[in-house]
């Protein structure tokens, strides 16, 4: 028992010695490293922030939810929901463009907040409005990839045109939004029987 008392003792003594010395070192401006091992370069956080871009894992991709609606389906609101599939795609893609357009272009001007985010027609307004917006959104997910996948893009550096926003923080934003309104579009489907399974 007087033992482990000791050994208990021995131990907290030299916590409260370490903790005083990196304390020290701090105050006197000497650099702290960690013991945990961090990579030499951010290749992995660069793919892991284009797979959040492209979706999946734990819900459906957006070429999922967007593939095989019929048109006759695309601009129906069912059962008095304010937006209807076409309104929720168009959103989508418009908001990407924009997050895009602000974390490469310091001259980007944002749509008007919210109503040039969003189609006020709940019909695509011609036959090819839906493959062009799928079109449109695949060109621009390619674009930010690139983007986050170079090497010269600064990923934590805020935007000197911003309020403190960043690359991952942008990317991250883009990946939640997309994702928030595709499981929109899912339960649109669902409610017009149209989704599978």
């Amino acid at each position: 028992m007087a033992k482990t008392r000791k050994t208990k003792r021995a131990s907290a003594r030299s916590g409260r010695t370490a903790r005083t010395a990196t304390k020290a070192a701090r105050a006197a401006g000497s650099k702290v490293t960690r013991s945990t091992a961090r990579p030499a370069d951010d290749t992995v956080l660069r793919e892991q922030l284009v797979d959040a871009l492209r979706g999946g894992h734990a819900h459906a991709t957006y070429e999922d939810v967007v593939a095989n609606l019929p048109a006759e389906l695309r601009g129906r609101r069912p059962n008095g929901a304010p937006y209807s599939p076409w309104m929720i795609l168009e959103h989508i893609r418009i908001a990407f463009w924009d997050i895009l357009e602000f974390s490469r272009n310091p001259s980007h001007v944002s749509p008007e907040f919210p109503s040039e985010y969003w189609p006020t027609d709940p019909a695509p307004p011609d036959s090819n409005a839906w493959t062009d917006s799928m079109a449109r959104y695949a060109g621009d997910r390619e674009a930010f990839e690139r983007l986050v996948r170079d090497p010269a893009s600064d990923l934590f550096t805020p935007f000197a045109h911003g309020t403190g926003q960043n690359l991952v923080r942008e990317v991250l934003v883009a990946a939640t939004h997309t994702s928030y309104h595709l499981g929109e579009l899912v339960v649109l489907r669902r409610l017009l029987g149209a989704w599978p399974g």
